[in-house]
């Protein structure tokens, strides 16, 4: 059916969208997040005909908001953080111009589903209903899985131009073959350390490394594990234990960087690393920088899954 198929293509662009702008955010890189603005204005014109506009692209000094919508009368700020702190510093910004106008909050990474219950304070009596104006990617996916098919067409149509390279499975297997292929080549062996592998729950791992920003990472890239198995599986059909030597790999970059960094921080910097490894490859044919960041992040995925990176939860079996 086109219904399944427009609405599994906008729910897997999204997410993984999402999980780029966790990424980079953790890394200080928020030229994403910029160009989302607009993405997403142009996303929810064509979900709810509304008429907004990147108010960033005319007044490059507007606080506190993102896009306007003259027509309907609402602002809107576009953000990877959802916290009742930015909503409300949000609203406490000079918005006397936009007196009797609307306000909404659109994120575009964190589930913002708490937030519709709390109270903000709105020193300029915006007009602001938490319950129906906090939007989310899954509020959005709900909205666009009642539509009429016709909607969900175009809404398809503009995200094949919009995101055509992030989530084709042949493209990113393609470019994971690609940079093992390279890591592979590298010379790991000041690195290497002997480190057994133990079973565990993913969420369990997580909540005991107190990972938070990068769990929503973890949990996307998670559907990638067996396609890295595969990959691996190829390689050492070889005879060299290359995944071996590329999981001990990551394992080094983790413990040069685990102790003077926060957990989260420290997940974020092996992904850098691991990126700076391949670029200065000799072996790197450069290939555009999201899809090496999205294909780094999931080998350092992988290596957290394997055990390889962070402490496992305790009371558990070892293999």
């Amino acid at each position: 059916m086109n219904r399944s198929k427009y609405f599994d293509d906008a729910e897997e662009k999204l997410s993984l969208l999402a999980t780029r702008l966790e990424i980079r955010s953790g890394l200080n890189i928020l030229n994403l997040n910029l160009h989302s603005e607009t993405f997403y204005a142009n996303l929810l014109n064509l979900l709810f005909d509304w008429d907004l506009h990147n108010l960033n692209a005319i007044d490059k000094n507007a606080a506190g908001i993102d896009l306007v919508d003259t027509q309907n009368k609402f602002i809107a700020q576009v953000s990877s953080t959802a916290t009742k702190q930015k909503i409300e510093s949000a609203l406490s910004k000079d918005l006397s111009a936009y007196k009797g106008y609307s306000f909404k909050f659109i994120s575009i990474s964190k589930d913002a589903s708490p937030l519709r219950t709390k109270t903000f304070a709105n020193p300029h009596n915006l007009i602001f209903a938490p319950d129906k104006d906090i939007l989310d990617i899954p509020a959005l996916l709900q909205f666009l899985l009642a539509t009429d098919i016709n909607r969900q067409k175009q809404v398809y149509d503009f995200l094949q131009k919009e995101l055509r390279n992030l989530t084709q499975p042949e493209k990113i297997e393609s470019n994971l073959t690609t940079l093992i292929t390279i890591l592979s080549k590298e010379d790991w062996s000041n690195g290497v350390s002997q480190y057994q592998s133990k079973p565990y729950e993913i969420q369990a791992k997580i909540s005991y490394n107190h990972l938070d920003r990068a769990k929503t990472l973890i949990e996307d890239y998670t559907i990638h594990h067996s396609r890295i198995d595969r990959i691996y599986t190829e390689f050492d059909k070889l005879g060299a234990n290359k995944s071996l030597s590329i999981l001990d790999g990551i394992r080094a970059e983790y413990l040069a960087v685990c102790r003077d960094n926060s957990p989260d921080d420290c997940f974020f910097l092996v992904i850098t690393n691991v990126c700076n490894r391949i670029r200065r490859s000799s072996n790197y044919q450069p290939m555009p920088e999201e899809e090496l960041e999205l294909c780094a992040g999931i080998l350092v995925v992988d290596a957290f899954i394997r055990c390889k990176i962070y402490n496992n939860p305790p009371l558990l079996l070892q293999c």
